[in-house]
């Protein structure tokens, strides 16, 4: 239970910018409040926007606030949050200390503390959210304890959403950053996949049970957003730019009410599974739907340890189509069908929305679905070709596993360009407090790498583009900043929507420390064979809606060498995985053990 006390004026500030909605079993709801307007309280205090004292700050009121939150409100963490606090900390931290004298049992979190950058609301929502899950995590800190006395050597760290890893310490700091960190661990796998194959554009799909998740790598550089939301509220956490679609292997398909199939975002989730599973389940899903047009060899599902049930996937198909007077093989047809179009509609938003275009871009899916509808996915945005890694059912766990180690400093100046003395200071610091970070978990500074960030908008709109700061010679190549925001603005948004005559701000900078990367994927074994890769057997599948199936080739994915290649249609089986290659497209195994799908001429 949260306490928040905030500047006198602003009580409201949480509660009325609560105007966003989540899904609720397909309802649209607010989504759940983190702290109660009872136990929110202002306090006479105001920082100006230049950073001066405008109203000074009584700590003692502030303290009194906080013991009637304890005794009347009962609240269990509390937050202190005022305006402007990134130009000037002062009246935050006097707050904190004056706060945590007078309720030593109870947690206090500063919100400029956590996230100096500017938007008071995003501010709070970080600090609320972090308080909200604070203790969380104690448990951590036993088991690392018990892990190094029984014998592991390298330190336990922790993914989080940045697209790295951190230590126990760190996660306990901050243990919301640990949100989303499964996808932001594929970003960090897709990202080591790119630098191998020298692929600067790439659009990653992660196809899971329940979602499809969609990011992008961009002249190399794995995108992240720098505010994003977490269960409906928003906030000032840098994480890494995934958007999610609730189309996976396990999404149930259900009649809407004009008699149209829809998809997701229901789960079966793995218990009961889907009906094919054998575990209770009943109701139709995007696997079972695969299972009866012959993609999924149920026989031969992970390998032969888990045989499906072909007879409960036709059951939970044709109960579905009774509905609206199909078959059970015209209704898994329409279920794959409607699914693959909401995945193709997110990816084709999620390169129109950075201003990319699809025919550069490179299609990485991965996940244990992927494989069945990357190269359909990538046909109907046109991608240039499509790459499936050897490891692809656990791409995310690989990039857990080995994703450096990553801090970042981020202060807010909101400053109009140029600003070169601001930003210069300003950069110098963020730079050294990165590095401190990175070294203090046990990172030697010449096994460091550095980038620089600034968050650049036009004056007065209410979004930034962030643009990497260059290095040359030990200098920072700032001059150019302006220039490099202008044309990444029109690359985006068009040359016509270029606010002419308006200068260009410089609202957050960041600097980013990460270990040096030290894994590397696997390279693949030669191929055994000179001409193309032979079948190991074959399966019968729906290719269309109506007509017979056809017979298709399938290959066994460990058997095949870097350099074999074969065309579809065809099916690739790996223990857990099944890879589908249509017609008119040939597939390549590379030497790191990527299918790369590309469409013939």
């Amino acid at each position: 239970r949260l306490g928040l006390i905030t500047t006198k004026g602003f009580e409201d500030l949480v509660p009325l910018a609560r105007g966003s909605r989540v899904s609720d079993n397909g309802w649209l709801v607010p989504p759940p409040s983190l702290v109660d307007r009872t136990c929110i309280v202002g306090v006479p205090e105001r920082i100006g926007r230049d950073g001066q004292v405008i109203v000074a700050l009584d700590p003692a009121a502030a303290a009194q606030a906080a013991r009637r939150l304890v005794d009347r409100e009962q609240v269990q963490a509390l937050v202190v949050s005022f305006l402007w606090s990134f130009r000037n900390p002062a009246h935050e931290r006097a707050a904190c200390d004056a706060i945590a004298s007078a309720v030593p049992e109870v947690r206090v979190i500063c919100g400029s503390d956590l996230a100096p950058v500017i938007r008071e609301f995003d501010r709070t929502q970080f600090a609320l959210l972090n308080a909200y899950v604070d203790g969380s995590l104690d448990w951590l800190s036993s088991l690392a304890a018990e892990l190094r006395d029984g014998g592991l050597r390298p330190p336990l760290v922790l993914t989080h959403s940045g697209g790295g890893v951190t230590t126990v310490d760190a996660a306990r700091r901050q243990p919301i950053g640990l949100a989303q960190s499964g996808p932001a661990a594929g970003g960090a796998a897709s990202r080591q996949l790119a630098d191998l194959r020298g692929a600067r554009d790439l659009v990653t799909c992660d196809l899971g049970g329940t979602s499809l998740d969609v990011g992008l790598i961009s002249d190399g550089r794995l995108l992240r957003r720098t505010r994003g939301a977490i269960v409906g509220h928003w906030t000032s956490m840098s994480m890494v730019d995934v958007d999610s679609v609730g189309s996976g292997g396990g999404s149930l398909a259900w009649i809407d009410p004009v008699g149209a199939i829809r998809v997701g975002p229901r789960s079966a989730g793995a218990v009961p599974g889907p009906a094919c599973y054998g575990r209770g389940g009943t109701e139709a899903t995007v696997t079972d739907a695969l299972v009866v047009l012959g993609y999924i060899d149920a026989a031969r599902f992970l390998g032969g340890r888990m045989p499906l049930d072909e007879g409960a996937a036709l059951e939970a198909c044709n109960a579905l189509g009774a509905q609206v007077g199909m078959d059970a093989v015209e209704t898994a047809w329409g279920i794959r069908e409607v699914a693959l179009a909401a995945m193709a509609r997110a990816v084709r938003g999620r390169i129109a929305g950075r201003g990319l275009v699809a025919s550069e871009l490179s299609l990485l899916a991965y996940g244990g679905c992927g494989g069945l509808f990357a190269v359909d996915i990538a046909n109907d945005v046109g991608a240039r070709e499509t790459i499936v890694p050897d490891l692809a059912p656990v791409f995310s766990a690989y990039g857990a596993a080995t994703a450096p180690l990553r801090r970042e400093r981020a202060r807010s100046v909101a400053a109009r360009l140029p600003a070169d003395e601001t930003l210069r200071a300003t950069f110098a610091v963020l730079r050294d407090d990165a590095l401190a970070d990175l070294v203090a978990d046990g990172v030697a500074a010449h096994d460091a790498d550095l980038v620089l960030e600034a968050d650049v908008r036009f004056e007065r709109q209410g979004a930034e583009i962030t643009i990497p700061v260059r290095e040359v010679d030990g200098v920072l190549a700032i001059g150019g900043l302006v220039d490099e925001f202008r044309a990444e603005y029109a690359r985006r948004f068009g040359a016509g929507a270029m606010a002419m005559g308006v200068d260009a701000e410089a609202m957050t900078l960041r600097a980013v420390a990460s270990e040096r990367a030290r894994e590397a994927i696997p390279s693949r074994p030669s191929p055994h064979v000179a001409d193309g890769a032979p079948a190991s057997s074959s399966r019968h599948v729906r290719l269309a809606r109506a007509g017979r199936p056809v017979e298709v080739p399938v290959h066994t994915f460990a058997a095949l060498g870097a350099g074999a290649s074969f065309a579809g249609p065809a099916l690739v089986d790996a223990g857990d995985t099944t890879i589908w290659v249509s017609p008119g497209h040939g597939a390549c195994v590379d030497d790191a053990g990527s299918l790369v799908i590309v469409k013939e001429p």
